[in-house]
């Protein structure tokens, strides 16, 4: 794969019957004209030179390197989303019925309080706090985080208070 980051690029309209055209070649930026650029000339003799004032050539320049970058970035990014979306379809409810147990979830109305599925979170995240592995601090920060949400939206939504 040849990568050219120069170029000169000439975009000739029609001329005559001659129909119009555009050129790339590889020049320097001094050579980026028609004379240069043009080949085969579509025009011959005295018609040369009123063709190549109808051309307009622009010399471009283009780094491969940051337009490589930027697509392994785009990439990357959107690989970890991916594999986020992966974790919250398919690992987060098993860690969920794991951690929280299937009786807990389905305790009544009487039990919960306001029938919040992470009322009994407190006594959850003191037993995660036991265990020492990377998993159980993660669950345990969400835990705390949407504890913090929870109370948030009900401060707004219910008694009509924003928290600073």
């Amino acid at each position: 794969m040849d990568r050219v980051d120069t170029r000169c690029k000439c975009i000739c309209p029609p001329y005559k019957d001659k129909p119009g055209h555009i050129y790339n070649t590889n020049v320097t930026q001094k050579d980026c004209d028609c004379l240069h650029v043009v080949e085969p000339m579509p025009v011959a003799g005295p018609d040369v030179e009123a063709y190549c004032l109808r051309c307009e050539c622009k010399y471009e320049e283009r780094s491969s390197f940051t337009i490589q970058f930027t697509i392994i970035f785009y990439l990357s990014i959107l690989g970890l989303l991916l594999l986020y979306m992966f974790y919250l379809m398919l690992l987060e409810p098993m860690l969920k019925r794991r951690l929280f147990g299937h009786s807990q979830l389905m305790q009544s109305d009487e039990d919960i309080g306001d029938h919040q599925p992470f009322a009994n979170a407190h006594e959850v995240l003191s037993r995660s706090r036991a265990r020492a592995n990377v998993l159980n601090k993660v669950e345990y920060a969400q835990q705390r985080w949407r504890l913090q949400v929870q109370e948030q939206r009900k401060s707004v939504f219910d008694r009509h208070v924003v928290l600073s």
